[in-house]
């Protein structure tokens, strides 16, 4: 990968992300590559006009923080065809990042220069909010990109009542939903709020959603996977207040109300996430992050 400018996110409020990204300024400055640091703080207007103000676009953007911080450039860059690299500094889990010794050993630039990576193609979700009403053309509200997930949840935020939620999948409906919310996911947002929900862990290589009522009052109201390929239509249907809250990536987007709906199906352009070579595997990131057991038979020869 050739590189001559590159953009540097990194998570607002964290000291340990702003020095790195000082330190990943330095190692570029050394190998004669321009770079630009921002904040995760930012909005979409300041970067559209930083790009406007751009002979070229940047080759690479480096994201320095946890899978929060890379979901917001993520959606930030959803109308730019920049690879994004990431490491986990200062976050959480992490499953979105790379690991942080490749940027302090500095290793990543020569792993670039060398192209030993490959490029990760994560499939995105798109939300049309949609108002409608009999005798009349349906007015478009809202458009929303994801790269986790969308889910929809009670307005009230004092209480928390039942949400009575309709889906339908390709001009099916299928069921309606009563308990605390509905998530639509990728398979990449399949570890984050679908997972705590009790939600499948689906292979971000694998084309799919995953539909996820979140505490559902019905032991039938199970998760399901379908094809990314579907249409898939949610509607609030309670009785009294017909109204929920669309989330987007754990941000909140809007009300929809009871002659709204939303329209949910993939993006056509996906995330470029650059994933080295050396990187340790899916099934090893899993092991380290959830704790699992992995290879129980090498722990008991060191054991013997």
């Amino acid at each position: 990968m050739n590189l001559s400018l590159v953009l540097i996110i990194y998570r607002s409020n964290s000291p340990s992300a702003k020095e790195a990204s000082i330190f990943c300024t330095k190692a570029l400055k050394d190998k004669n590559i321009k770079s630009k640091r921002i904040e995760s703080d930012f909005d979409n207007n300041q970067l559209e006009s930083y790009f406007c103000n751009l002979a070229a676009l940047p080759d690479l953007v480096i994201v320095l923080g946890g899978d929060g911080t890379v979901l917001k450039s993520a959606n930030a860059l959803v109308n730019y065809d920049i690879p994004i690299l990431s490491f986990n500094i200062g976050g959480n889990l992490g499953f979105l990042t790379q690991e942080k010794d490749f940027l302090f050993d500095k290793s990543f630039i020569k792993i670039l220069e060398k192209k030993e990576f490959i490029i990760d193609f994560r499939n995105r979700l798109h939300c049309d909010v949609y108002s409608y009403e009999k005798h009349r053309e349906r007015k478009l509200l809202k458009r929303y990109d994801a790269l986790n997930d969308f889910y929809f949840k009670s307005v009230e935020e004092d209480i928390s009542p039942t949400n009575q939620i309709q889906i339908e999948i390709d001009s099916e409906k299928v069921n309606e939903y009563k308990g605390d919310g509905l998530i639509i996911s990728s398979s990449t947002g399949s570890t984050a709020y679908s997972m705590a929900a009790g939600g499948p862990i689906v292979h971000p290589s694998i084309n799919a959603f995953v539909i996820n009522p979140i505490c559902p009052m019905s032991l039938a109201s199970r998760p399901i996977i379908i094809p990314d390929t579907s249409k898939v239509i949610i509607r609030a249907v309670q009785k009294n207040k017909r109204e929920i809250k669309l989330w987007k990536d754990g941000s909140k987007c809007m009300t929809i109300k009871e002659n709204d709906y939303c329209e949910i199906n993939k993006v056509t352009k996906p995330c470029k996430m650059i994933k080295f070579n050396k990187s340790i595997s899916y099934y090893i990131t899993l092991i380290k992050k959830l704790d699992w057991k992995g290879d129980l038979s090498l722990k008991n020869n060191q054991n013997n």
